[in-house]
């Protein structure tokens, strides 16, 4: 698999390495655009800060809800408040088990909610099995993608 750009946002260094050796494991080998806080994933997605004014659009976000500067559900909720990026597909990818957090997940436009398994041989599947709906199986919207 190695089509369309996977922004990762996640803060923590040890999740991250985890999740690019699990996408790698799995032959998962799109792009990957790591943001390690909101305010970084937010620049990239809408072309401001380093983007210089150009947007990207990722085939997939892997969406940390514990992140510094902005939080995962106001990513989240700028994401879908936006024409451009209202329905690009977002998997909430988070070692929290709070289910009030997976309920503002969901009521602000989570595709998915997957918690993170502490066992690397469960994240491995966890991940194959997000790369093979979201990159192989999952037709995006028409109008994403195209500008």
């Amino acid at each position: 698999m190695s089509d369309g750009v996977i922004l990762l946002v996640e803060d923590s260094a040890d999740d991250e390495a985890l999740t690019l050796r699990a996408l790698q494991k799995n032959k998962i080998c799109n792009e990957v655009v790591v943001a390690r806080d909101g305010a970084e994933a937010l620049d990239y997605l809408f072309g401001t800060g380093k983007q210089g004014g150009r947007a990207i659009v990722p085939h997939v976000i892997l969406l940390d809800l514990n992140l510094p500067k902005i939080d995962g559900l106001e990513v989240l909720r700028r994401l879908r408040a936006d024409p451009r990026t209202k329905l690009l597909p977002v998997v909430i990818l988070t070692s929290s088990k709070e289910e009030r957090d997976r309920m503002k997940g969901y009521d602000s436009g989570a595709n998915s909610y997957v918690r993170k398994p502490v066992d690397f041989l469960q994240f491995t599947e966890a991940v194959r099995q997000l790369g093979l709906y979201w990159l192989l199986l999952n037709e995006e919207p028409p109008q994403l993608g195209t500008k």
